[in-house]
């Protein structure tokens, strides 16, 4: 391997235009990594919070973004089994995916799907880590409940409706247009809520309420989520592009026997991260060797085009998942 590779780095904290090509050593594999040659790599919201100066890191990880990516794995650690040089994975990364290559706990990589690019591939693990985690494990739909999600467009939002329709649950969702609206429907949601010109609450209560909503708006979301909720309801919070901040009438968790549950993915332990690659082994990825569920994808960038994808993504007239094309 050459000793170093082409980078986007955050020069300063901002915009989409302090996202700046550089060069930087290639990382080396710890005793349970991999190093993965990327030849494409995700953009996520997670992404643009970093780039704000609002996500740091945490200890350890690279300053350079990129949260997923897909590969060829072309160094592994001493302790590592089950991946080896030249196998084609997607991985989650602890960071550092615009480059063009990556170190990652070798737990952390799934290979990639029967028949998928790896355009595709590079798409599925922060949404699909995070979408199983939240929505399945700590949120625990079954089939036959109902599910909301917001922002049904988004490459959460895609994920959840294709998952949470293939495990047999109804779907509801809430987009910014008609023709988002038109797309989600596509993906498998029953109900598609123009938030525009809807109120989803006594939409979503008219069907019975929601078992399971999984929420990333926030501010006065909150309250009008709990509303919506049907007793014994789960409201699950990954992410605040409103505000972390709400009133909220608690009585009713008490009365309704309501539960509020989230979390963040990126700071979890390699342990934990581990165990939910585990999971989408064995219950998700059947399903996308069967070609059951893929990822939707919106927009290619070039990775020295990375301040155009984030503004891409930044505007949310996207539908699906953007990508940086790194090889």
């Amino acid at each position: 391997m050459p000793h170093d590779m082409r980078a986007i780095e955050i020069a300063a904290p901002g915009g989409p235009d302090v996202l700046t090509p550089t060069r930087r050593p290639i990382p080396t594999a710890g005793p349970q990594d991999v190093v993965i040659k990327l030849a494409y790599a995700g953009v996520n919201r997670p992404d643009a919070l970093q780039r704000a100066g609002l996500y740091a890191p945490p200890p350890g990880a690279s300053d350079l973004p990129g949260l997923e990516g897909a590969g060829e794995v072309v160094a592994v650690g001493a302790d590592v089994t089950g991946v080896a040089i030249g196998d084609q994975v997607c991985a989650l990364l602890p960071g550092g995916g615009y480059a063009e290559y990556v170190a990652t706990p070798a737990a952390h990589c799934l290979p990639v799907p029967q028949g998928m690019g790896l355009d595709q591939a590079a798409c599925l693990p922060e949404t699909c880590f995070t979408v199983w985690s939240n929505v399945f494990m700590r949120g625990g739909l079954k089939a036959g409940e109902r599910f909301l999600v917001h922002g049904g467009t988004s490459g959460i939002g895609t994920t959840a409706i294709q998952l949470a329709h293939a495990m047999g649950a109804r779907v509801f969702t809430t987009a910014g247009s008609a023709e988002k609206c038109d797309a989600a429907r596509d993906l498998g949601a029953e109900l598609a809520i123009n938030y525009r010109e809807d109120d989803f609450v006594p939409l979503v209560k008219a069907e019975g309420g929601a078992d399971v909503i999984l929420d990333m708006v926030g501010g006065d979301y909150i309250a009008r989520n709990l509303s919506a909720l049907a007793d014994d309801g789960r409201l699950v919070q990954i992410a605040f592009l409103q505000s972390p901040k709400a009133q909220v009438n608690f009585a009713q968790l008490m009365m309704r026997r309501l539960t509020m549950t989230g979390s963040t993915l990126r700071p979890q332990s390699d342990l934990a991260k581990a165990r939910i690659a585990d999971a989408l082994r064995a219950d998700v990825w059947p399903l996308l060797n069967a070609g059951r569920i893929a990822p939707v994808m919106d927009s290619e960038f070039a990775l020295a085009e990375a301040a155009a994808a984030h503004a891409r993504m930044e505007s949310s007239a996207h539908i699906g998942k953007i990508v940086l094309k790194v090889a």
